[in-house]
């Protein structure tokens, strides 16, 4: 079934989207200081008919589309690519953050990573796609002009144009604002006159458009749209990659690059505006498609496992494989329940902001902001687990997993980019306690005066409340621990190094894993207990959140210990480590047991299905 194509139609789907359950609106970052009811997160089990429709539409454009072509795609056959994003186009696939008056669906964020989702499952032609309707669209959704909105959204939604976007240069990665690119005014006063080199564009070799940022007058930081006739504009060669192959990498040139006045994006000076928030899109989507990649190489080596035969049995027998296997699953479900827990508390924002607003797009741009944090949270944990996912998908396969005539090998090598695509984990792991912090010295977090109050009474642990369901009593009491030490240890490490905190990049990190495996943690735990709720959850759900609470846990205090030990000294340190040991205390459970009944229900399916 095709997306659907017009006003009437769309707006009839997100009237159905905004019913399908009422959410509150949540703060973000806020997990960390509250309790969460379960009836107020958004799961997979909760998708509308327009969801589940955008779900068929997307993956059934994979499945005969896409995958029948990987190996062509792989060797950029001529015209390819380009041709499979006009037929996306043509299905609304490229079309769903757009306005519906520039030719869009505006169906919602819970449906655009969906999308991201579904084509996460095509490697190099998910980047293709990703790089044309997120970073290369949005920048005009949100900050273009009218007459720039009319101009190239209408066309980005067919992929009658392809976008792309150019942030890096050869002497700023992570450090973007240092770019050396610059932007004058001509004599005349009509154009830019740009100077610089951009790397890593993605869609550069078929782009008709490149959003890109230079310095004007070699300091004020500022966002363009430039269109590959203009004068002065060129491309280098491919860039010859470790993966994702079959997607267009080159160096966008700029040699006096005549940019007309009007493709300034945004304000002068005010280019970061665009990037960062450009940027928490993308991490939200990025970890989206890690989430459909895991999924596929689940589906490829439970079907391998199954096949495969080693001392007259079929491997999915031995239990190390089944160990295997039921991670990769567990895993996955959780980087699952996390992605759309996400998507709902951003659509409860976008759903009350007026559409006919001349402040929309702003408005759009602040709530999304406002998960800045669960963003980058996302982009971390979920490519780690894909890259969890491909490793063992390789060692399940064996020697054939090294094999280019098998899928795990180009999965394999088509995973790594994401742990440096948009923003790399290490500058990750970094923002997540900075924003925490800031937020804290706002107000808008009482995270600060919480850790204070922790600190000073270290002798209690207050009990959590776990009546709403006695199943998961010793996992609500074990992450609700789990929060206050994340608390604590940012506490405790913002008062130790004052304005020297962002030195510890170490200590930072610690923080950040606590913080992604409390997210991590309390999102399946919920998505699980309001299922049971509504009797739609089972006995392998129970079993999921079972076995990751009791293995996350072993994480959080290692990393609270290194945090400690780390901060403090003496009779100090014994004190705090006696309260981490009361804090992560717990009868440790069977998981093997536990493992190998939920490998035995994912080896009974012929996909990835819990």
């Amino acid at each position: 079934m095709d997306a659907p194509k017009n006003k009437k139609q769309a707006n009839k789907h997100t009237r159905c989207e905004m019913e399908q359950t009422t959410l509150n609106h949540v703060k973000g970052g806020s997990f960390l200081l509250e309790e969460t009811d379960p009836y107020n997160v958004f799961t997979p089990e909760d998708f509308s008919e327009q969801h589940q429709m955008i779900s068929k539409t997307t993956s059934d454009f994979v499945d005969n589309e896409i995958l029948p072509r990987i190996n062509d795609i792989d060797d950029q056959k001529d015209g390819l690519t380009v041709s499979l994003l006009k037929k996306a186009g043509e299905v609304g696939l490229l079309s769903i953050d757009v306005p519906e008056e520039y030719g869009g669906l505006e169906l919602g964020i819970t449906s655009s990573i969906l999308v991201a989702e579904h084509i996460g499952r095509t490697g190099s032609w998910a980047v293709s796609h990703g790089a044309h309707t997120g970073i290369g669209t949005l920048p005009i959704v949100f900050f273009g002009t009218e007459d720039q909105k009319k101009k190239y959204l209408p066309r980005f939604a067919t992929g009658e144009w392809i976008s792309s976007y150019s942030l890096s240069e050869p002497s700023s990665g992570s450090d973007a604002l240092s770019a050396r690119t610059t932007a004058v005014l001509s004599p005349d006063n009509n154009h830019y006159l740009l100077n610089g080199t951009k790397m890593w564009l993605s869609n550069a070799g078929f782009a008709d458009v490149y959003i890109t940022f230079a310095q004007v007058n070699g300091e004020k930081f500022s966002a363009f749209i430039i269109e590959k006739g203009f004068p002065g504009v060129s491309t280098g060669a491919e860039e010859k990659k470790m993966g994702i192959k079959g997607s267009s990498t080159r160096q966008l040139i700029l040699e006096n690059a005549q940019v007309p006045v009007e493709n300034l994006l945004g304000e002068i000076g005010r280019g970061h505006i665009i990037a960062f928030n450009i940027l928490n899109i993308g991490r939200f989507k990025l970890g989206a498609a890690a989430i459909g990649a895991a999924k596929k190489v689940i589906a490829d080596s439970n079907s391998y496992a199954k096949t495969r035969m080693q001392f007259n049995k079929p491997i999915a027998d031995f239990g190390m494989i089944k160990h295997k296997l039921a991670e990769m699953a567990i895993r996955t479900f959780v980087g699952e329940s996390m992605l759309y827990r996400t998507a709902g508390l951003i659509d409860t924002v976008l759903k009350n902001i007026n559409k006919e607003s001349p402040n929309a797009a702003a408005q759009t741009l602040k709530g999304i902001e406002e998960y800045a944090i669960e963003c980058s949270i996302l982009k971390v944990y979920c490519s780690e687990i894909l890259d969890y996912v491909v490793d063992e998908g390789v060692q399940i396969f064996g020697g054939y997993g090294y094999s280019e005539e098998y899928p795990v090998a180009r999965a394999y090598r088509d995973s790594r980019i994401n742990r440096i695509f948009e923003g790399t984990n290490e500058i990750n792991r970094l923002l997540i306690p900075a924003m925490l912090l800031k937020r804290s010295r706002k107000g808008e977090l009482d995270l600060l005066r919480r850790a204070t109050q922790l600190a000073n009474d270290l002798l209690s642990v207050s009990s959590t409340n776990c009546e709403a369901n006695a199943i998961f009593s010793t996992q609500r009491k074990l992450i609700d621990n789990a929060k206050k030490l994340a608390v604590m240890m940012t506490g405790i490490v913002a008062q130790k190094f004052l304005e020297r905190l962002s030195e510890q990049q170490e200590i930072l990190s610690n923080i950040s894993d606590i913080v992604m495996d409390v997210y991590a943690m309390e999102s399946v735990l919920l998505r699980v207990e309001k299922n049971l709720a509504r009797e739609t959850a089972n006995e392998i759900h129970i079993k999921i959140v079972k076995t990751f609470v009791n293995d996350t846990m072993v994480r959080v205090e290692m990393n609270a210990r290194d945090i400690l030990s780390s901060t403090t000294e003496g009779d100090t340190l014994r004190t705090y480590l006696a309260v981490l040991k009361r804090f992560t205390k717990y009868t440790p459970l069977n998981t093997v047991a536990l493992r190998r009944v939920i490998a035995d229900e994912l080896i009974g399916k012929e996909k990835y299905s819990l």
